[in-house]
């Protein structure tokens, strides 16, 4: 497995509007980050698709994505994910071709089979209540690799659709899972993929592991590529990573109880919460969901989960309560790291 200072970090944005601040801001920064995190060594940024929700402006990651790539030179930017129930693959294609056509070789297309979102949502997405009960994404993915290959079937009612661009013109793909479904559709179409070990954390060795196991070339990938993602949140000093990880430890066992919308607390506000009984049952179930410690200890905790999946490559869920935490935090790993020393 590799050492230390071969580990690639990458940063999933989810474009939080922290407690007492403007969705604006939040915008504003994800340029400064995205900078910064190419800066430092990062390979990827790679932002979430969420509607209808309060604390995150992450709604269109390939529109971010386009905003990210303008603003750097050399950072992967791409999705984490599409989520393809909610959307047409023709116009995900066109999206992430003229993408790659702007950015070649800096583009990635993280694909995800659920909505992102709660039921009523999805319905105003589609416009259509009737579309919420069907289950085509295999067809859904189908279409979007043949829009991509143009190599429909000549009696396919697609087959003489013809979107501008060509073949070279397709970003990296990958399969988004916190299931064994994404595992099986990245082996069948001999895709990426991404496990969600924040979602999941008991899956995500298993699965990772019989993705590497299992996987055969494709016409997309030579050899595996597979990331696991999770949230981490490091500071200098393991007392002062829990502080900081106080709001999202406080808003995942709050989600895990049944609450939605929540607004973003801050570390103070999450540090004199009195959790009730069923929130701090769900607090210690959910322990698994993150890496908080020391940028020392979490290096090598990162280590450990990359040596036991079998990847080169962690992806950082970001929960971080506020900008200046978060720039710290991944500054302090990247140095541990190595990351700025060339490892891209």
């Amino acid at each position: 497995m590799n050492t230390v200072s071969e580990l690639k970090l990458s940063i999933l944005e989810f474009v939080h509007i922290y407690n007492g601040t403007e969705a604006t801001e939040s915008l504003q920064n994800v340029t400064e980050m995205v900078q910064l995190a190419e800066q430092w060594g990062f390979n990827r940024y790679w932002f979430a698709e969420h509607h209808n929700t309060t604390n995150s402006m992450s709604t269109s990651p390939d529109l971010l994505s386009l905003h990210a790539a303008a603003h750097t030179k050399s950072i992967r930017v791409g999705s984490g994910g599409i989520m393809l129930p909610n959307h047409s693959p023709l116009k995900v294609m066109e999206n992430f071709t003229l993408l790659e056509g702007l950015y070649p070789g800096r583009v990635d297309l993280g694909i995800g089979r659920a909505s992102g979102t709660d039921g009523r949502t999805m319905w105003a997405l589609l416009r259509s209540q009737a579309l919420m009960e069907v289950n085509d994404f295999p067809e859904q993915l189908d279409n979007l690799l043949a829009f991509f290959a143009r190599n429909f079937k000549e009696n396919h009612p697609f087959s003489h659709i013809n979107p501008p661009g060509d073949k070279s013109m397709v970003p990296d793909m990958f399969m988004l899972g916190s299931s064994e479904g994404g595992l099986h559709f990245a082996l069948e179409k001999g895709l990426g993929l991404v496990f969600a070990a924040h979602l999941a954390p008991q899956l995500a060795i298993p699965v990772l592991r019989a993705y590497r196991s299992n996987f055969k070339p494709s016409t997309y990938l030579n050899e595996p590529q597979s990331m696991l993602a999770t949230i981490v949140i490091t500071a200098e000093t393991e007392e002062e990573a829990k502080y900081i990880a106080g709001p999202a430890e406080l808003m995942w066992a709050q989600i895990s109880t049944g609450t939605r919308n929540l607004t973003f607390p801050t570390p103070e506000e999450a540090k004199n919460h009195r959790y009730t009984p069923h929130e701090e049952l769900a607090r210690e179930r959910n322990k698994d969901r993150f890496v908080i410690g020391s940028v020392g200890q979490v290096a090598e905790q990162l280590q450990q989960l990359a040596k036991a999946s079998l990847v080169d490559e962690i992806m950082i869920a970001d929960f971080y309560p506020n900008q200046e935490s978060r720039k710290r935090g991944h500054e302090l790993l990247a140095q541990e790291l190595g990351l700025s020393q060339g490892n891209k």
